[in-house]
């Protein structure tokens, strides 16, 4: 299975992994973060939360784990995608905390922040670390035709 593809399927268990971090830091932090919104909004278009969600979904399903396949060698961590693929998520992070999160109150920052955070690190792991699975289900196969 090529990178791309195995990357994708990465991308569809950690967006899934994502969203659920999401709704819960929603529901611990009483905050209504508001990520649909802000990314409809973003595209000029406040109202439509469907288009929101759609554009997250798309952004974490095919974007970020196709630029991960592209800068993966780059990225410390040794050969483990599973960790490469945590340092990724931790940049997304730093870049989601800053743009999303304008209205959150001081003693909700830091279980506000935390939970964010460790949303993220499970989408870097998960993407990883099915893209690394895919690629040794490959080497199995290729393995078991050779003999």
């Amino acid at each position: 299975m090529n990178k791309a593809i195995r990357a994708v399927a990465g991308g569809v268990a950690g967006t899934a992994v994502l969203t659920l971090g999401l709704v819960v830091t929603d529901v611990e932090t009483g905050y209504r973060i508001g990520i649909f919104e802000a990314i409809a909004s973003f595209v000029g278009t406040p109202e439509r939360l469907a288009l929101g969600f759609a554009l997250f979904v798309l952004a974490g399903v095919f974007a970020w784990p196709l630029v991960f396949v592209a800068v993966e060698d780059y990225l410390p961590g040794g050969p483990d995608p599973a960790v490469r693929g945590l340092l990724f998520a931790a940049v997304l992070w730093v870049a989601f905390a800053l743009t999303g999160s304008p209205g959150v109150d001081f003693p909700l920052v830091v279980p506000y922040l935390a939970l964010t955070l460790l949303a993220h690190l499970a989408y870097g792991y998960i993407m990883g670390a099915v893209y690394a699975q895919l690629d040794d289900v490959d080497v199995g196969r290729e393995a078991g035709a050779s003999v």
